[in-house]
């Protein structure tokens, strides 16, 4: 792993970069989108970059790799090195570009720290970078290999048919969808997600992930919801209908239902239950006997997506029980489940391993709720959508 040398240099730099990292990463994207700036308009979200969360989880993720082999020389960090190579393949993102990123990235680096970066400062940095980069890349060439099912690797987009269009409520719909190719349906695990390419109204390719809820035989089933100023989100609501075609990515994603026979716990809020419901079809479609605790979160019945879902796949597990929580319920509704998630309700039965989904102050929440249950920090697995700023967490 990271060399001796190289350790003591990182170790020793790791406060000043990392403090920096704020002024670095801006500098870093307005390098890269200068000089390429078809990345901006058919890869990277522009969303997430005018918002600045695509910025801070570079910077995480960064900061966490740097720590993680300062903390544990001879261990790589699998775990977030998994879940960053999903979301580059799903993306698109190819090998020559860590080339493309190394320059813009180690150019800002000596902008905002200047004399600071002696050669050898810069040639310790540049070991963690190519430590990260070449770790990714074994992974996602792997990930694509298996995704292109003997086709091309380097080709993964795909035309689909919208077969079935659902609206689920005033802000999430649904799509059922088959390959417009005639091709198989690609292998997916409950609880990933596809990439979705759309053709914006000034010509841009935007991509977005969506979470899979579900599928039929040779479909794909993937739900959307509309947000605040999403253009892809409002333009698939306002434009995507049954018989159009849209471009999807293979299913990707390194949070997915395990198999076992232990106790599972699948917690979400708002449309943090699309990969739960996946897994619970999953689940009802096995006739599996796993002891199975829904636990779920949102403003009222009217906002909660997939709440007959719910209802029918819990009645089909004998051993399932559903927990909803509403902050405001219409109507009469028990005060124990009024108001935001409390796990101090459920009872979690030991060996159980739980999939959270949701925003990040109910994934913060929720998980030290788990934790104080006695619940495996191991056993904890979560998924966001978006940028990751938890990595490390």
């Amino acid at each position: 792993m990271l060399s001796a040398k190289s350790a003591e240099v990182v170790e020793a730099t790791l406060p000043v970069v990392g403090a920096a990292i704020g002024d670095i990463t801006p500098r870093f994207y307005d390098r890269l989108f200068a000089a390429h700036p078809e990345l901006l308009r058919d890869l990277f979200n522009r969303g997430n970059q005018a918002n600045g969360t695509q910025r801070e989880a570079l910077a995480g993720s960064i900061a966490a790799f740097a720590s993680a082999l300062i903390a544990n020389p001879d261990q790589r960090p699998d775990a977030m090195l998994a879940r960053i190579a999903h979301k580059h393949v799903s993306v698109g993102i190819d090998n020559e570009q860590y080339k493309v990123v190394h320059e813009h990235l180690f150019a800002a680096i000596v902008e905002v720290l200047g004399a600071a970066v002696t050669p050898e400062v810069a040639a310790a940095w540049d070991e963690v970078y190519w430590l990260m980069a070449n770790a990714l890349m074994a992974v996602e060439d792997r990930l694509r290999d298996e995704a292109a099912a003997g086709g091309d690797p380097a080709d993964l987009w795909r035309p689909y048919t919208v077969v079935t269009r659902y609206q689920e409520t005033s802000t999430v719909t649904s799509y059922l969808v088959r390959p417009a190719d005639g091709r198989p349906v690609p292998a997916s695990r409950p609880g990933q997600y596809v990439s979705v390419r759309t053709e914006l109204p000034d010509g841009a390719h935007q991509i977005r992930q969506y979470s899979l809820s579900g599928g039929a035989d040779g479909a794909l089933r993937f739900s959307v919801k509309r947000e605040d100023g999403g253009e892809v989100s409002g333009h698939l609501h306002d434009h995507l209908r049954t018989g159009d075609t849209v471009e999807l990515a293979p299913p990707m994603g390194d949070i997915f239902l395990a198999d076992g026979d232990g106790p599972v716990l699948l917690a979400s809020a708002g449309i943090g239950n699309t990969p739960m419901t996946a897994m619970l079809d999953h689940l009802a479609a096995t006739g599996s006997s796993r002891q199975v605790i829904s636990v779920h979160g949102d403003h009222d019945q009217l906002s909660h997506a997939f709440r007959a879902d719910l209802e029918q796949l819990t009645a089909k597990l004998p051993g399932a029980t559903a927990h909803v929580f509403y902050e405001r319920p219409l109507g009469e509704w028990p005060a124990e489940r009024t108001g935001l998630v409390d796990l101090a309700t459920v009872e979690i039965p030991a060996g159980t391993t739980a999939y959270l989904c949701g925003p990040l102050p109910f994934l913060r929440a929720v998980r030290g709720q788990l934790l104080a249950a006695g619940v495996a920090a191991a056993d904890i697995h979560y998924e966001v959508f978006g940028p990751d700023l938890w990595l490390g967490a």
